[in-house]
C-alpha cells in the first residue's frame, strides 16, 4: 500500500500565500481565506486518491506552522497574548506566529536541519493544557465529506515537548518534557472525538527519535503511547525522519504495542535497514518505507529503489512493507506539469511532489506484482540520460578542487590584527550600525524586474530605475545616519537565486516554490552540475553603490554553504564536493569586489547551521568542510579588507567554535527572538576576538520596538561582549517589511545606539 507523509500546503501556485497576505493586509475576510484554504485541501486530497495513495494524510494543512497548530491544539497560548482560554483563533493564532503592534512574536526557528521554520512552544509549571482546537476532526470529517477516508496527522506529545523551550520566568533546569502526563490527556480527548468519528489509524511524527536522546528520553515514547493507545488500540504508525535511527530509539518503538507501524527515511538513514535486519519486526507491525525523497526535486531510480523494497519483503514478508516518502513533501516543489522554464531532458530527471505521489504509487504496485513497465522503463532512460550528460560534467571545474591541494586556506593575519588595520582605514564609530542587506521590495521594483524579464522594458530602463533605487537607499541610510550602508538590494529576486542565475550548473524552475515559514516561500535553485563563475555578479552594482557615499559601502554576497542549502542540490556526487566548487565561483567575485574599491564585503552564511547532521557522530566531517568553503572564499584578500559575514534563527550555541574558526572579521546574528539565547555563550566563557552584532530587532515581525527597548539588548551584550567587538544591527535583511515600518525602527535603532554611546562616553 501507499503512503505519503506530508504534502505542500501553498497551492501550485501559491494561492495561499497570497490570501493570507490579502487578510493580513485587510483586503479580504476571515471567510476568503478559510474558502481558499478549504480548496486546497480538496485539491490535495484529490490528487492523492486519483493517484492511488491508500494512507492520506490530513490535519497537514496549516495556516502558519503545524508545531504552532499543536500548540492551538493543546491551548498553550503565552500569557502576554490575553488569551481568554476558549478556542483558539485568527487573531491569536497569528499574533503568536507574526507578533502584533503591541506583542511580540514567539520564537521561530529551524525544523531540523531543513529550511523551514517553526514557532517554538513556551512552557513552564504554570501551563494548564486544555483542547482549545478542533482542528484535526474538522479536517478529517471535511474530506470524509469528500469520500476520502485520511490518516489524521499530529506532531507527536514527546517531539511537541522536546521541541518546546521554558518560559523566561520558569525555574532554572526546567524541562517541559515533565509536562508529558498533563499533555497526554488532551491528546487522548482529541484521539476519542476522531475514533467516534471512525478514524481508524493516526500518524504521529516523531522526528526527535532521530536525535540522539539520553536513554530516559525513551522512556517518554512508552509511556506516552502505552497510555494514547490504551483505548485506541494498535492503529498508531510513528513516522520518523531526516536520519537514521538510533538503535535504542528503533528497539523502543517496536516494543510498544500500540503502534502498528513505523515510519523511517531510507534516503538520509540508509543504516536503518541493518537495524531492521540486526532486530527484526514484530510480526503485528507494518514498515512504511520512505524510499522516496521528500527533500529534493529530483526523479526516484525506481529500479534501485525496488531492489531495496524487495530485500524488505524477503525480511519482512510482502504484506508488511509499504512504500512511502522519507518525509513530508512540504519540503520540495509542488507540481511539475507547473514548470514552463525547463527543457523536456531537465525535465525528465525531475520529480515535484505530484510526480512523487505516482512514484510511491508506482512502487507499491511493483512490489505486489503489478509493475508498470512503461513507467519504469522511461524513468530507467531518464535516469541514464542524466549520468552520461556533457551538460552535468566539466573537466575544468573537476582540475580547480583538484588544485586546492591540503591548505586550510585560512588569512595568515590574526583576526585581531586585521581588524586593527582595518579600522586605520574605515574609521568607525563605537558601536558601528548597519543593516544586513536588502531593504524592502517594493511592488514597483518586482514590475521593473519582471518587465524586464518580459522585455517589456529595455535593460537602459531598467538599469536607471534600479539606480534611482539605489539612489534612494543610500540617502535614506545617510540620513538616518548608519555607518557602513547596503546598497539595498533591488537588483536581486533571491539571495539564492540571484547567484544561481548567474552561474554554470543551475537551472531555475518557475513554479517551484517551497514554504519557509508562514507565507513566506522560497523557490530554490536546482544545482544539476559542476559549478562554475563565468563573469562579476555584484560588482556593477556594489561599485556603483560606493560612489554615491563616502561612507563605507557593503558588497553582498551570498556565501556557498548558503547557497549549497538553500538548493536542490545534485545527488550523484557528495554535497561538500559541490559546495566546494560554489566556494571557488565565491572567491573571485570577493576578489573582483576587493579589485574595485569595495572595502567591506559581507558573505551571507544564514544555513550554515542548518546542514548540520541530527546525529553528532556526523557533525564534525559537515563543519570541517562547511568552515573550510567559506575560508576559500576570502583567502585571498588583503588584512584592511573587512569580511562579514550573516546568520539567521538557529541555534548557533553548539557550533560557536565552528562560526569562530571561520575567521570572519565582523558576524551579524540573530538574537532577539531567541531570547538572547545567543548571549549565553559568551558568559560562559567563550572568548570572542572579531567584531559581532547580535541584532536588536525582529524584522520578521511589524511590530516597532520602541528605542529604549532596543537600547537595553544592547546593553544586555555590552555586558558579556567589550563595545570595541560590539555591532549593532537587525536581525535580518528588510526585505520582506515595509518603508512605513522600516524607516521607525531603524531610526530608533540609531537613536539607541547614540544613547549607548554617551552612556559608553560618560562611564570613562
Amino acid at each position: 500500500m501507499a503512503h505519503v507523509v506530508g504534502y505542500p500546503r501553498m497551492g501550485p501556485k501559491r494561492e495561499l500565500k497570497f490570501s493570507l497576505e490579502s487578510f493580513w493586509d485587510g483586503k479580504s475576510t476571515a471567510e476568503d481565506l478559510k474558502k481558499v484554504a478549504k480548496d486546497l485541501r480538496a485539491l490535495i486530497w484529490n490528487q492523492q486518491k486519483d493517484a492511488g495513495v491508500f494512507w492520506i494524510p490530513s490535519n497537514t494543512f496549516s495556516y502558519y506552522d503545524h508545531v504552532l497548530d499543536t500548540t492551538a491544539m493543546v491551548g498553550a497560548v503565552p500569557g502576554r497574548y490575553g488569551w481568554t482560554g476558549h478556542s483558539v483563533e485568527f487573531d491569536t493564532y497569528f499574533s503568536m506566529a507574526r507578533g502584533n503592534k503591541t506583542t511580540p512574536a514567539m520564537e521561530m526557528t529551524k525544523w531540523f536541519d531543513t529550511n523551514y521554520h517553526y514557532i517554538v512552544p513556551e512552557l513552564g509549571p504554570e501551563t494548564k493544557f486544555t483542547l482549545a482546537s478542533r482542528k484535526a476532526v474538522d479536517e478529517y470529517k471535511e474530506a470524509l465529506e469528500l469520500g476520502i477516508k485520511t490518516v489524521p496527522v499530529f506532531v507527536g506529545p514527546v517531539s511537541y515537548l522536546l521541541l518546546s523551550k521554558a518560559t523566561r520566568d520558569a525555574p532554572k533546569g526546567f524541562d517541559p518534557l515533565s509536562l508529558l502526563d498533563s499533555l497526554l490527556p488532551v491528546y487522548k480527548e482529541v484521539l476519542a472525538e476522531l475514533k467516534a468519528t471512525g478514524a481508524h489509524g493516526i500518524q504521529f511524527d516523531e522526528p526527535t527519535l532521530v536525535l540522539d536522546l539520553e536513554s530516559s528520553k525513551y522512556e517518554a515514547f512508552k509511556r506516552a503511547y502505552d497510555y494514547l493507545g490504551a483505548d485506541f488500540g494498535p492503529g498508531f504508525l510513528i513516522e520518523t525522519y531526516f536520519a537514521d535511527l538510533p538503535a535504542e530509539a528503533y528497539k523502543t518503538l517496536i516494543g510498544i504495542e500500540s503502534i502498528g507501524a513505523i515510519g523511517v527515511d531510507l534516503v538520509r538513514g540508509t543504516k536503518t535497514l541493518e537495524l531492521i535486519k540486526e532486530h527484526g519486526l514484530p510480526e503485528k507491525k507494518k514498515l512504511l518505507a520512505g524510499i522516496v525523497d521528500g527533500r529534493n526535486i529530483w526523479a526516484n531510480d525506481l529500479a534501485a529503489s525496488l531492489t531495496v523494497l524487495e530485500g524488505l519483503v524477503v525480511d519482512l514478508g510482502k504484506d508488511r512493507v509499504m512504500v512511502s516518502t522519507s518525509c513530508s513533501l512540504l519540503h520540495t516543489a509542488v507540481d511539475l506539469r507547473n514548470e514552463t522554464k525547463l527543457d523536456d531532458e531537465m525535465k525528465s530527471w525531475m520529480a515535484f511532489a505530484y510526480q512523487k505521489l505516482h512514484e510511491v504509487v508506482a512502487l507499491s504496485n511493483a512490489l505486489k506484482g503489478n509493475k508498470d513497465e512503461e513507467f519504469f522503463a522511461a524513468n530507467a532512460a531518464a535516469q541514464a540520460s542524466r549520468r552520461s550528460s556533457p551538460r552535468v560534467h566539466n573537466a575544468a571545474v573537476q582540475e580547480a578542487i583538484k588544485n586546492l591541494g591540503d591548505s586550510d586556506h585560512r588569512r595568515v593575519t590574526p583576526v585581531v590584527n586585521r581588524l586593527e588595520e582595518q579600522q586605520k582605514k574605515l574609521n568607525l564609530p563605537v558601536l558601528p550600525t548597519t543593516t544586513i542587506g536588502s531593504f524592502p521590495q517594493t511592488v514597483e521594483l518586482r514590475r521593473v524586474r519582471r518587465e524586464v524579464k518580459s522585455k517589456k522594458i529595455t535593460e537602459e530602463e531598467y538599469i536607471k530605475a534600479i539606480q534611482t533605487e539605489i539612489q534612494n537607499v543610500v540617502k535614506l541610510q545617510e540620513d538616518l545616519d548608519l555607518d557602513v550602508l547596503v546598497h539595498g538590494e533591488p537588483e536581486r529576486n533571491d539571495m539564492v537565486e540571484y547567484f544561481g542565475e548567474q552561474l554554470q550548473g543551475f537551472v531555475f524552475t518557475a513554479n517551484g516554490w517551497v514554504q519557509s515559514y508562514g507565507s513566506r516561500c522560497v523557490k530554490p535553485p536546482v544545482i544539476f552540475g559542476d559549478v562554475s563563475r563565468p563573469s562579476s555578479m555584484t560588482v556593477f552594482w556594489s561599485k556603483y553603490a560606493q560612489s554615491l557615499t563616502s561612507r563605507p559601502m557593503k558588497g553582498m554576497l551570498t556565501g556557498p554553504v548558503t547557497i549549497l542549502n538553500w538548493s536542490f542540490v545534485r545527488n550523484d556526487q557528495p554535497r561538500s564536493a559541490t559546495c566546494l566548487q560554489i566556494a571557488l565561483a565565491i572567491k573571485d567575485e570577493v576578489e573582483d569586489l576587493e579589485a574595485n574599491g569595495i572595502t567591506v564585503i559581507q558573505i551571507d552564511e544564514a544555513a550554515l547551521r542548518e546542514g548540520l547532521p541530527l546525529r553528532k557522530s556526523e557533525q564534525a566531517a559537515y563543519q570541517d568542510w562547511a568552515v573550510h568553503s567559506f575560508r576559500i572564499t576570502t583567502c585571498g584578500v588583503k588584512d584592511t579588507t573587512q569580511i562579514h559575514t550573516h546568520m539567521c534563527y538557529s541555534n548557533f550555541n553548539d557550533i560557536i567554535h565552528s562560526i569562530i574558526d571561520m575567521d570572519a572579521d565582523v558576524i551579524t546574528i540573530e538574537n532577539s527572538r531567541s531570547d538572547e539565547k545567543l548571549l549565553s555563550v559568551f558568559r560562559e566563557g567563550v572568548k570572542y576576538a572579531a567584531g559581532i552584532g547580535p541584532g536588536v530587532y525582529d524584522i520578521h515581525s511589524p511590530r516597532i520596538p520602541p528605542t529604549e527597548e532596543m537600547a537595553d539588548r544592547a546593553r544586555k551584550m555590552l555586558a558579556v561582549l567589550e563595545s570595541k567587538v560590539l555591532w549593532i544591527n537587525p536581525d535580518c535583511g528588510l526585505k520582506t517589511r515595509k518603508y512605513a515600518e522600516v524607516v521607525p525602527a531603524l531610526t530608533n535603532m540609531v537613536a539607541a545606539t547614540k544613547q549607548l554611546r554617551a552612556e559608553l562616553a560618560s562611564a570613562k
